[in-house]
């Protein structure tokens, strides 16, 4: 469909709005859409993007909205027992909502920017940091006594690094082909899979036990409310210390896998 009109008009319906922000490109993407967007958050998020276009709130203070219900997320695990874990979770995907709400603000008001992928980025990294840190603090139950508890909050501390460098390394591959003069990659399968042998052959096995896409907040956040649940009739805060020792050499081996797929892969070669 052809906009002429001014970026201040608004939508005449969901339809329309559904039409201009969620073009097959977006729809299509298959690292940057989450499972929750394509399974129902994209059905919804129209919605909520009709409000906000009814107000005078930038793209990028929707973005900002959906950094401070990130951060939300992490505080409510620092609540104790099942309440704060399900609140935890349902933040979880209130963020994954507002995301993609940023989004199709700015496609609808054609004010995409740069400043807008940089706090998307912000938001995503610094959320997916603080949960971790936040599990371990839940882990070492309160209260905190030091220097014994310094174990589960320095394991928590370990997986928040390892969770950042991992998701660091798809953008260090960005840098790499910038720096180099490259275009930019299609989001798609055939420009991400290695190019054969054993590592395509080890990530083809790795999509029947795909433990590498345990750390996004969203799983993170269900990971921490199944404990919780188990932890009823098991005992907290051993379910959560088994949890957490459990993720971080997890998390090293997908960090691992991951630097190799990329060297594999087409990404890195001009």
């Amino acid at each position: 469909m052809s906009r002429t009109g001014p970026v201040t008009t608004r939508p005449r319906s969901i339809a329309e709005l559904r039409e201009v922000t969620q073009p097959p490109e977006v729809r299509g993407r298959r690292n940057a859409e989450h499972w929750t967007a394509s399974l129902y958050l994209r059905n919804l998020s129209p919605y909520l993007t009709w409000v906000l276009l009814k107000t005078s709130i930038s793209a990028n203070g929707v973005t900002g909205l959906m950094i401070l219900v990130g951060w939300s997320t992490a505080a409510a695990l620092l609540i104790p027992g099942i309440w704060g874990a399900l609140l935890a979770v349902v933040l979880g995907q209130l963020q994954m909502l507002v995301d993609c709400c940023d989004g199709e603000v700015a496609r609808w008001r054609r004010t995409s920017s740069p400043a807008g992928v940089f706090l998307d980025k912000v938001g995503h990294y610094t959320t997916e940091a603080l949960i971790p840190l936040a599990f371990g603090i839940r882990a070492a139950a309160y209260p905190l006594v030091f220097p014994e508890d310094f174990l589960w909050t320095t394991i928590a501390a370990l997986l928040a690094l390892v969770i950042v460098l991992n998701k660091a390394l798809n953008d260090m591959v960005h840098v790499a082909r910038a720096n180099a003069g490259l275009t930019k990659l299609a989001d798609t399968h055939g420009e991400t899979a290695p190019r054969g042998g054993l590592i395509a052959t080890l990530r083809k096995a790795a999509r029947f036990l795909p433990f590498h896409r345990l750390y996004h907040s969203v799983e993170l956040t269900l990971i921490a409310f199944a404990a919780a649940v188990v932890g009823l009739i098991a005992g907290q805060p051993l379910v959560d210390r088994v949890v957490l020792v459990v993720l971080l050499p997890l998390a090293l081996l997908s960090v691992v896998g991951h630097f190799v797929a990329i060297m594999a892969s087409r990404r890195v070669r001009s």
